[in-house]
């Protein structure tokens, strides 16, 4: 499946700027209301956990988030250069990643009971045909996927929801760990080896270890617009276009049922 290109964002897109961009993203997720006996559903324990606006925002938030990683997964796999060059094993990880990324994005859309708003999304020049422009960006994303469900962590109103952030943080962090390990396996075809690969603060890090943190780095945010605003550029085409970004052309989420890679990991529900 190859992603079609664009020449403009969606409509919702071009006519957003930062500031509706997050609050196209916190209506929505308002008028998403989930009734707390739908919640119990999900929840497959019989409690009454409804859903409070800050929750709706952070699940919708997370939804765009997810919807821009399985986009940037799926051109990773459909378009670069040096994919193909990859160990097999490095391969599985970004196919198993982008059908992990699907996963989340389904399970918030089946609490929320509402689309991504945005669904069409926006890179740095050479994403996808630059090497090192494409690991930085994907571990950035990474950072950010990482922070946010760090904010969810904390500021969810309920246990479940709570421990669900978690337990995709874990996985996000996963992510960010092993694009790190990819760097050094790029065929000298592709530009690699890669040694340094340069996140969300800006900071140029060695992949030797790839597992370089002992803790999760929160970013310092507290709210989930801190989240919106790291990612905003991705989806809306005036902060793009402030950002550097590249927008003559824009990359369409796809969603696709997923696959993962073993049952024993799957979402089974909310009490965990």
């Amino acid at each position: 499946m190859r992603t079609q290109d664009t020449q403009a964002n969606t409509a919702t897109n071009s006519c957003t700027n930062r500031r509706s961009f997050l609050q196209l993203a916190s209506t929505v997720g308002a008028a998403a209301f989930v009734s707390s006996s739908t919640l119990a559903a999900e929840d497959h324990d019989g409690s009454s956990n409804g859903l409070t606006r800050e929750d709706r925002d952070i699940l919708i938030a997370a939804e765009i988030a997810e919807a821009l990683a399985v986009t940037t997964y799926t051109n990773i796999i459909d378009l670069t250069l040096f994919f193909a060059t990859l160990p097999q094993d490095d391969q599985g990880y970004l196919r198993a990643a982008r059908q992990e990324e699907m996963s989340h994005y389904l399970l918030e859309q089946s609490v929320t009971r509402q689309d991504s708003p945005f669904t069409s999304f926006f890179y740095p020049p050479q994403m996808f045909y630059d090497t090192q422009t494409t690991l930085n960006v994907l571990v950035t994303l990474e950072d950010a996927f990482i922070a946010a469900y760090l904010v969810g962590v904390r500021r969810f109103s309920n246990p479940n929801l709570r421990v669900t952030a978690a337990r995709i943080m874990g996985i996000e962090s996963d992510h960010r760990t092993l694009a790190r390990v990819l760097g050094p396996n790029v065929d000298p075809s592709a530009g690699g080896p890669i040694e340094q690969i340069t996140g969300i603060q800006g900071v140029a890090e060695s992949v030797d270890p790839p597992n370089n943190n002992g803790y999760e780095r929160t970013l310092g945010w507290t709210h989930i617009k801190q989240a919106v605003d790291a990612l905003t550029p991705f989806a809306d085409i005036n902060a793009a276009q402030a950002a550097g970004f590249d927008t003559s052309r824009s990359y369409r989420f796809v969603a696709f049922r997923p696959q993962l890679p073993s049952p024993l990991g799957e979402f089974h529900s909310f009490k965990g």
